[in-house]
């Protein structure tokens, strides 16, 4: 137990490690393992710095804890053995990330109802969202004067309030994308003059947080396989309706993620590859949906034509091409069915409401285009 426990720990202490370090990067806008000379193992930062960034990391991974605790108490409620969470660092070094893959906890014996999938599916969705709204209301009420911002880009004093007209000419400027929520929230609660670019939203680390929070929070919620998401409309449908329909979404996720993929201006005798590439992608995900691949392929060439469809009639309509990185964990790894439970007995009226409440949090959430680079 309490070399488990050593293991939970150790792995916490290093994902803050790696988030602050993150964090600070975004922050202040540099690398501090990598610099003009190359890669250094010992960081040109500053206490001040590291502050800065655990200032994010600890917003984050409040999120984080907030989120699987939410599971791991109601799988306690229902005394189903599971584990304390797993939290993952990831240290990329040479660029920026955000220090982590998130969190989980492992559930180690069978669940029985849908009324137990349905109350440890929505918990953890929940309690992270709580953390979430926190984390927005503050940072939008306590935004910093344009004075923050000059510190980190000087040659913006040059262009004042209108440096957003100015500062964005590169082909790799990185901007936060919309949802609902942080729009919403933006607009009822920020100064205007203070609401920084969607180019310079990384370096306010609680809003940042906030963001990723809601980004997070979002793709647990997509109601298909087992995903929290996958969970909860399991419980509100049962086994076989949720079967039916969660490829069907899942479809459709791939269906909006590869748009615009493909362009009919490249030349073919040098880039086919990238088509005959894209047709391997969707039959590889779409495999696990059928038991014979003639429907597999028929649904494959189904989707790719569809797709090319629609470049041709509307050629500016564009999906979100790293969607598709995600469709295939879900494909091969996380799975898009759900499995069934000893007792099917459907919920009452309350988890019903709550469910329909879960499914507005995750339309309130998602972001069509999570993160763009220009």
């Amino acid at each position: 137990m309490k070399r488990k426990l050593l293991v939970h720990t150790l792995l916490f202490v290093l994902t803050l490690a790696t988030t602050t370090f993150a964090g600070a990067e975004w922050r202040y806008g540099r690398s501090f393992f990598y610099g003009p000379e190359g890669f250094t193992w010992i960081p040109d930062i500053t206490w001040e710095e590291v502050g800065g960034g655990m200032v994010f990391s600890l917003a984050f991974l409040g999120f984080l804890t907030a989120h699987e605790f939410g599971h791991y108490f109601m799988a306690q409620f229902y005394r189903v053995r599971v584990t304390l969470p797993y939290y993952i660092p990831v240290w990329l070094g040479v660029t920026f990330g955000i220090g982590t893959m998130g969190a989980f906890i492992r559930i180690k014996e069978r669940i029985f109802s849908r009324k137990e999938f349905f109350d440890i599916g929505v918990a953890g969705p929940l309690a992270g969202f709580v953390v979430a709204l926190g984390l927005l209301v503050y940072g939008f009420t306590h935004l910093p004067p344009l004075e923050y911002l000059y510190q980190i880009h000087p040659q913006y004093r040059l262009w004042g309030q209108d440096y957003a007209l100015y500062a964005y000419n590169r082909p790799d400027d990185l901007a936060l994308g919309q949802n609902l929520l942080f729009w919403i929230m933006e607009k009822l609660l920020a100064d205007p003059a203070l609401v920084p670019s969607r180019y310079e939203m990384t370096h306010y680390p609680i809003l940042f947080a906030g963001f990723l929070s809601l980004f997070f929070t979002a793709l647990n919620l997509l109601p298909i396989g087992q995903l929290d998401g996958g969970h909860i409309l399991y419980g509100m449908m049962g086994y076989e309706r949720f079967n039916r329909l969660s490829p069907i979404l899942f479809i459709g996720f791939v269906f909006y993620a590869g748009l615009g993929l493909l362009s009919f201006e490249i030349n073919l005798e040098e880039d086919w590859w990238m088509w005959v590439g894209y047709l391997v992608y969707l039959l590889i995900v779409f495999r696990p949906l059928f038991p014979d691949l003639k429907r597999s392929v028929l649904v494959t060439a189904g989707v790719f034509c569809g797709q090319m469809a629609i470049q041709i009639m509307w050629p500016e309509v564009q999906g979100y091409n790293g969607w598709l990185v995600f469709g295939l964990i879900l494909s091969r790894a996380l799975g898009v069915f759900h499995p069934p439970s000893p007792n099917e007995a459907p919920l009452d009226r309350k988890r019903i409401l709550l469910g329909w409440i879960a499914l507005v949090i995750f339309v309130l959430c998602f972001s069509p285009a999570p993160f763009i680079v220009d």
